[in-house]
Formats: structure tokens, sequence, C-alpha cells
């Protein structure tokens, strides 16, 4: 497994019971301003809208796991979110404890991947009106269509 392989080598950890809180706090903190910066910047700073709404998926996707599972990642943050996402969705025991549809958290792993890949793609463009253009209809896009959605479906699996 390879939760069990992270827990490990050191890459991730399991969160002790006083610290749970803290760091529960700080990743809600985090994503509702990544979230509401995505939002403040979506026409005047379109690159930063959409590094932004990822930054909102990553975080929201790291309180999951500390609340549902009591671990935090210490290395290789981006990726080792995204493996362990992937892991949950093959282990239909913990999908039922979910309570959602396995074909649901698939979609939900998917989507941290692209959102990745979109934010990698923003952080590095050039600063043409051309491109500023682009990017405030894909940031646009991006909000509505994918971190929304993204963490309307995390939010209703925290509750």
């Amino acid at each position: 497994m390879i939760i069990e392989n992270l827990l490990k080598k050191g890459i991730i950890k399991k969160i002790v019971e006083t610290e749970i809180s803290r760091y529960t706090n700080f990743f809600t903190n985090s994503y509702e301003e990544n979230l509401g910066h995505c939002r403040a910047v979506l026409t005047t700073f379109p690159r930063w809208s959409i590094i932004s709404g990822y930054y909102a998926m990553h975080d929201i996707t790291k309180l999951f796991l500390a609340k549902k599972f009591q671990i935090k990642i210490d290395a290789k943050v981006h990726k080792t979110t995204i493996k362990i996402t992937e892991e949950i969705t093959e282990d239909k025991q913990l999908l039922k404890l979910l309570k959602i549809g396995y074909e649901e958290f698939i979609k939900i792993a998917a989507d941290l991947t692209e959102a990745r890949n979109k934010r990698q793609k923003a952080q590095y463009y050039t600063g043409s009106e051309f491109m500023k253009e682009k990017y405030k209809q894909e940031a646009e896009i991006f909000l509505n269509k994918t971190v929304s959605v993204y963490i309307e479906k995390i939010n209703s699996m925290l509750k």
C-alpha cells in the first residue's frame, strides 16, 4: 500500500492528536484564502486566479486527508497528495466509509491532477495581452467548472 510505504519513508506522517486542530485550522483558512484570492483576481490577474484556485484545491485535499486519515504530507507535497488521493479511490471499503461512489472520487483525483497541470502552465506564461485575455477566459472556466465543483465535493465529504 502506497500510504504505508510513504509513512515508512517519512514522506507522510500521522498527525498526533494534539496537533490535529492546529493543522486542520491552518488548511481551512488557507484553502478559504486561496479561494477568495482566486475569485478576487479573476479578471485583473487571471494567471494568479488559476494558481490560487489550484492551491485552494490542494489545501482542501490536505485538509481532507488530515481530518479523515490523520495524515500530513512532509515531502513532494503536490505529487504525494495526488498519489494518496488516487490510492484512496482504489480502496472500495474506504470509499464506502466516505459515503460517496467510487467513480465520483476518481473524478476528484483526476480534477486535482488536471488542476496541478493548469497551475504549472499558468505560472510561467508570458505577459502579452493575448495571453492575459486567454487566461482571463481560462481562469473563469477553471474557477466555475473545476475549482468550485471540486471544493464542493470535498466539503460534502468532510461533513
